[in-house]
């Protein structure tokens, strides 16, 4: 005990520092756990979560029963691996790229713009794709009739919808994402791009053979982290950008969990709905980990 109190004692400002994250995460995302009983409850808040009907596996037959679950499975999962497959790879384009910029003030410039959108809320984002893409006032269609082509209907084509929300989730991210891979890239030793630069390798062949072994480690790690989050689409986008005319291709599990639980107080189908994507999730991450692990590199556990 003595030896553990010296040890706290030694790194206490280490410890001070990882204070607020522990913090957060025991406040909202441990201590929350314990709602997931509610999933094996018919819960009524009028009786809590001791005095309510405990129906065991009812709520996640019902769940997987549920009429519209193949078309919320296949909504989420195209969501997803477009952002997943298309959208991982390009921050990390845009660090290399910004790493490859050697006019400081430019460099300062072009990382402030592409920044700038990671702190505006959906709501304004929203806005802004009306402003552009509507039929009535939508900047892109007043260019297209000016050119003598006829208005297209970008926000309630269901073909569009999917690609809408990736283009708003990729502007909205790609500069911040890139943050880490910038950083990873900044620990590069410099000396190896001066020996490939002496052996006559050109910055494309630099970047192929120091750049991307050297960040790999870093990239691996967010490929599984994101792998835990594969199924979550983002409700606040959806909630914004979803009508009537492109429901079929909107609903998504957490459009489905919001419904029940916020508006229609079915709290028992929403959590139920939170742990499968959970479950999903820890399953993806642990087989992703065992995997890159057996190929040789470095995994996050």
């Amino acid at each position: 005990m003595s030896s553990l109190r010296k040890r706290i004692y030694r790194y206490r400002y280490v410890y001070l520092l990882a204070l607020p994250g522990t913090l957060y995460f025991l406040c909202f995302k441990i201590f929350p756990m314990w709602g997931v009983v509610l999933s094996f409850e018919k819960f009524k808040v009028s009786k809590g979560v001791f005095g309510s009907e405990w129906v065991w596996f009812q709520n996640y037959i019902n769940f997987f029963r549920n009429r519209n679950f193949l078309q919320m499975l296949r909504n989420t999962l195209a969501i997803s691996s477009i952002n997943l497959f298309l959208g991982f790879p390009l921050p990390i384009i845009l660090a290399i790229l910004l790493n490859e910029i050697r006019n400081q003030k430019y460099k300062k410039a072009v990382q402030t713009l592409v920044y700038l959108p990671h702190f505006m809320s959906w709501v304004v984002i929203a806005g802004l794709t009306f402003f552009l893409f509507s039929v009535d006032i939508g900047v892109v269609n007043k260019l297209l009739v000016a050119a003598g082509r006829e208005k297209v209907s970008f926000l309630t084509d269901p073909k569009l919808f999917w690609w809408i929300l990736f283009g708003q989730s990729t502007w909205r991210e790609l500069g911040w994402g890139s943050i880490v891979y910038l950083a990873a890239i900044s620990q590069i030793d410099q000396t190896l791009y001066e020996a490939a630069e002496v052996d006559g390798a050109s910055k494309w062949r630099q970047i192929l053979h120091v750049t991307l072994p050297g960040i790999m480690p870093t990239v691996v790690v967010m490929f599984i982290m994101r792998l835990g989050t594969v199924l979550d689409t983002g409700i606040e986008q959806l909630m914004l950008m979803s009508n009537t005319f492109v429901s079929d291709v909107a609903q998504t599990f957490d459009l489905y969990a919001y419904q029940q639980g916020i508006q229609q107080g079915n709290y028992s189908v929403s959590v139920t709905v939170s742990v499968c994507k959970g479950l999903v999730g820890l399953v993806l991450v642990v087989l992703s980990n065992r995997a890159i692990k057996k190929t040789g590199n470095e995994g996050m556990f």
